[in-house]
């Protein structure tokens, strides 16, 4: 006596799990220009590395002599892969059945997602297509009494918060993507959208229903509308660009937080020094320049992976290596509003900041801070509550810090870019103060130069003799930083700075906390 024919009902229902929706579904999935959810998994994960959880979860079908026709498999996929040789834990719903909606086994495994990352503590990979909850319900029965979970249950979105400080977690919307999915998209340290998918609290119907808009999903939850609303850090051209800023993300962080970072081996001279850094900052303190081409020059070659550029523009953020460590980058954009801190650009920071303490990464700030921005639009979206919140966070940093004063820093917002204990470095086209001098000039000399025969002459004037004060070689003297550099000279000193650090890094291994914020 074997149990062979229960082995061999066990591998039917895997066969039949593996249809999916079944080949129609699948048809119109492809027919969309959309992989479906174990096509992504495969081109992610390593080949052949995916080892799935809960295959054989899922309702079966059987005719009237007890024999299995069909099986209706749960329609999230999850389990383990290896990305880079290194272990990660990925799903995803399955749009081919129920749209992604969940059936009663897709739901159980969709909520254990984040409780597996946790419990082996390895990343967290979630590819998402899909609605929430439907009013018919998992089962499918309009009728089925709404019991909910137990009073005694633990809540959902535990896991969900926890996760975000212990294991990294990328996010993809890889098609439509609304309720339960989207605040799980969001719930992530990095999160990217292929621009023909949508991110939606709800969909046009219910929004036309409940507030009489009439809007389609792309004007609802398009890639351009949340590239700027701040909903998810990046948008891919494809899925398969996905995916690979997915990957590209997590080669930057640590497998949890009780590890630091892998080093890469280091391709580019340490001591490299760009000869454009040295005229790159215009000498008329009006022209702009262009920040991320200091990125470029200072970092490893080809290694800057930007994040949230569209959201909160005049602030940049993202991971690079530096003589093959990963490190988190800051640095202000002149290119809009002179690259003062807006309210978005604030939020971003805040956000940047403590992702890059709960993961161990050196901050490296590159500075052209001209102060909050102001105006009335300023003051109605609360820039200073989130620009101090943003300061906060800055100042419970337990990572190391360096700041390269590369122009300006004036005002409070300043303060958000040097971090506790950290290593400053000045160029020669610095300027600090209290205001910018065109802002102080018109504030302290309003009088003189309204009664003078010639006010603009006047004005130009004041502004120089008060620009000559903000020379960054007083502050060098007066060892208000560590050091005045030639700009050519960034790289080699960051990278030796990067070696000074080390040995103080493992000390504050495990989960980052901080106190209230403003």
């Amino acid at each position: 006596m074997s149990w062979s024919k229960e082995a061999d009902e066990i591998k039917r229902r895997h066969t039949l799990a593996l249809q999916q929706g079944g080949a129609d579904s699948v048809r119109r999935q492809h027919e969309k220009g959309r992989l479906t959810i174990r096509e992504r998994i495969d081109r992610l994960s390593d080949e052949g590395s995916f080892r799935e959880l809960g295959q054989g979860a899922g309702v079966p079908h059987f005719d009237d002599d007890g024999n299995l026709v069909d099986f209706e498999p749960g329609n999230y996929v999850l389990g383990f892969a290896t990305l880079g040789g290194r272990r990660i834990a990925v799903g995803g719903e399955d749009f081919t059945l129920k749209g992604g909606s969940p059936n009663p086994a897709g739901l159980r495994k969709s909520v254990y997602a984040e409780d597996l990352a946790l419990q082996y503590k390895v990343p967290l990979v979630r590819l998402h297509e899909g609605g929430g909850g439907s009013v018919a319900g998992a089962s499918g029965k309009k009728a089925a009494r709404p019991l909910g979970d137990p009073v005694f249950s633990t809540p959902r979105f535990l896991s969900v918060a926890q996760i975000l400080g212990e294991v990294p977690v990328a996010t993809g919307a890889m098609g439509p993507v609304a309720g339960l999915p989207a605040a799980r998209l969001v719930a992530s340290h990095f999160s990217v959208m292929v621009d023909t998918a949508q991110v939606l609290i709800a969909g046009p119907k219910v929004v036309e229903r409940a507030l009489g808009e009439q809007l389609t999903k792309e004007e609802l939850g398009g890639a351009d509308v949340h590239a700027k609303s701040g909903v998810i850090d990046n948008v891919a051209t494809s899925e398969d660009d996905a995916l690979a800023q997915i990957a590209r993300f997590l080669s930057y962080v640590p497998d949890n937080v009780w590890q630091l970072p892998r080093d890469a081996e280091a391709t580019d001279d340490r001591n490299r020094k760009d000869e454009a850094l040295l005229s790159i900052v215009p000498k008329d303190r009006r022209k702009p320049f262009q920040m991320r081409k200091i990125i470029k020059a200072v970092m490893d070659e080809g290694t800057f992976f930007e994040m949230t550029k569209k959201f909160g523009p005049s602030l940049i953020t993202g991971l690079a290596r530096l003589n093959g460590r990963s490190v988190g980058v800051i640095a202000n954009d002149c290119m809009f509003y002179a690259g003062a801190m807006t309210a978005d650009a604030a939020q971003k920071l805040r956000r940047f900041v403590d992702f890059c303490n709960t993961f161990h990464l050196p901050v490296i700030s590159l500075v052209d801070e001209p102060g909050f921005m102001i105006g009335s639009a300023s003051e109605k979206s609360a820039t200073i509550r989130h620009g101090t919140a943003a300061i906060a966070a800055v100042m419970q940093s337990r990572v190391p810090w360096a700041s390269v004063i590369v122009h300006k820093v004036f005002g409070v917002a300043g303060a958000a870019h040097f971090g506790p204990g950290g290593f400053v470095l000045s160029w020669p086209s610095a300027a600090t103060g209290a205001l910018p001098v065109e802002g102080g000039v018109a504030i302290a000399f309003a009088r003189e130069i309204a009664a003078s025969p010639d006010p603009d002459a006047l004005r130009k004037e004041l502004e120089e003799k008060l620009a000559s004060g903000q020379s960054p070689f007083p502050r060098a003297e007066g060892f208000s930083v560590h050091e005045l550099i030639d700009p050519r000279e960034t790289r080699p000193r960051l990278c030796d700075w990067l070696d000074w650090i080390e040995p103080r890094r493992g000390i504050t291994l495990g989960p980052y906390t901080t106190t209230m914020r403003p």
